[in-house]
């Protein structure tokens, strides 16, 4: 097969789960014999130099990318929220020039599948349509409109949750106008799947999580320091921020009660002066920034702290957290699509108190750690194996393309 697959950023580096979803099925699709070309925006905040991609990937994969700015400015929010339907979140990504080479893409080659990276790639369905009689298919990383409801609804700031309540109701309108445009569509848990059902798609659906191959994550357990607790997010995503504010406020200090000693790492691209300001004025926490080596930077902590509040799909982090043997504390939303036991893999814990007592559980017991450390790994091999997921995905797309003849 051809596949074409077109995404909103470069899914390099790999250093967030948009990314990584992205390039693991990428590698995925190319190891299993088919050709596959990446058109990707290159944006202001996700910039990166096509020659500086390491060869593995490039030997492989036909990377094409096309500058796209989509950048945020008060002004464009200011002027999107008085004077526009679509939400700004979209509309940045709305491109002439972005058009022009897909089309030229399109009289270079012949694609069995045009695979569509999250929402905002939607405006481009009809150019595709007039170009390519190819299947298209949408991976639906996220209930986009859900994610920003959450994030409303657990906001107390008035003027910020009457932009988000604006942004949301933009966004779902946005999101449903082209629910039926796809041939398929991909979401990535079958929870996501149910609630697009709901939302009135009626065509088909294959529920494809992000697989990981786990030979890409060493694990170096001599580096690790026991006990200590981190965080490995984007600091520039709204939910992070949200999930890390309620865990310093509301968990942080009865941990740090029961355990002076212990320290809470932190580290993330895109953090503001203000975030980081924030996050450095707790006791015991030590912003790290943005680390080079992600896989080196997990290795060498113990305790996975993801308290999301709000968002929707999968968190690729926690799957590379799994793979790497890592103890995670999480709450439910943000082990949502991942059937995973608490106790005995993972813990989860949706109050700040029971959050932290199985904090305080993990450091306080060893052993429990080190058996839990042993499960995460037989899950993630057992559950997320990229080889496998890609190979079932690619019999989809056979059958899909057989459908037209």
């Amino acid at each position: 097969m051809k596949i074409l697959q077109i995404s909103n950023k470069i899914p390099y580096p790999p250093s967030d789960g948009g990314a990584i979803a992205i390039l693991s099925l990428a590698l995925g699709i190319v190891d299993l014999g088919h050709e596959l070309t990446l058109l990707s925006m290159n944006t202001l905040k996700h910039h990166y130099k096509v020659e500086d991609i390491p060869n593995e990937f490039t030997s492989k994969i036909r990377f094409v990318t096309v500058d796209v700015p989509a950048k945020i400015s008060p002004l464009g929010l200011l002027q999107n929220y008085l004077f526009s339907d679509k939400p700004y979140t979209a509309t940045r990504f709305i491109s002439e020039d972005f058009s022009l080479r897909l089309i030229e893409l399109f009289k270079e080659d012949k694609y069995d599948i045009v695979q569509l990276e999250g929402l905002y790639l939607a405006p481009y369905i009809d150019l595709i349509r007039q170009y390519s009689d190819a299947k298209i298919v949408m991976r639906a990383h996220n209930v986009e409109h859900e994610i920003w409801e959450r994030v409303k609804e657990n906001t107390n700031h008035q003027l910020k949750k009457i932009y988000l309540r604006n942004l949301n109701k933009k966004l779902k309108k946005f999101e449903l106008s082209f629910l039926n445009d796809y041939d398929l569509l991909l979401p990535i848990t079958a929870r996501d799947g149910e609630q697009f059902r709901s939302l009135g798609y009626q065509k088909d659906i294959y529920t494809l999580v992000t697989g990981i191959d786990t030979s890409r994550y060493k694990l170096k357990s001599d580096l690790c320091e026991y006990p200590s607790l981190f965080h490995l997010g984007s600091l520039d995503w709204e939910p992070n921020i949200e999930g890390l504010r309620w865990f310093l406020t509301e968990v942080w200090p009865m941990v740090l009660k029961k355990q002076t000693h212990l320290k809470f790492y932190i580290a993330g691209r895109n953090a503001s002066e203000s975030t980081i300001k924030y996050l450095q004025s707790f006791n015991n926490v030590i912003y790290d920034g943005e680390v080079s080596d992600a896989n080196a930077y997990m290795n060498s902590k113990s305790i996975m702290i993801v308290p999301l509040l709000s968002g929707s799909g999968m968190r690729i982090k926690i799957l590379e957290g799994l793979a790497l043997s890592k103890v995670i504390v999480s709450t439910s939303i943000g082990v949502e699509g991942i059937s995973i036991k608490d106790g005995l893999e993972m813990m989860i814990a949706d109050s700040p108190k029971i959050f932290a007592e199985k904090i305080l559980y993990l450091v306080q017991n060893p052993r429990k750690y080190k058996a839990m450390s042993v499960a995460a790994l037989n899950f993630i091999q057992k559950e997320f194996d990229n080889h496998t997921i890609v190979a079932k995905l690619m019999n989809r797309y056979e059958k899909l393309i057989n459908e037209k003849l």
